[in-house]
């Protein structure tokens, strides 16, 4: 039986005041059609960060919500923080 590696993301979300963009990404090993393992792992583009090497999806969320008062206000928090 041949070994095969599916690699997609499977959650996207919407997270806090900054609309922060999480990623889940889950990769499944399976042998033929038993599923040997499945891992995990999370990525977060905050508002301001470059996501032009995201998925389409990932990048249209990313447009949706992260506009440029969100960005402004995330920026002055981070600032803020700094004081």
């Amino acid at each position: 039986m041949a070994l095969s590696k599916i690699v997609k993301e499977d959650k996207i979300e919407i997270i806090g005041d900054y609309k922060a963009v999480q990623v889940r990404t889950v990769t499944v090993i399976n042998e033929g059609n038993v599923k040997l393992s499945e891992s995990y792992h999370r990525h977060v583009i905050s508002a301001g960060e470059d996501y032009s090497n995201e998925s389409k999806d990932v990048q249209a969320i990313c447009s949706l919500f992260h506009t440029d008062a969100i960005v402004a206000a995330y920026k002055a928090h981070l600032k803020a923080q700094e004081e």
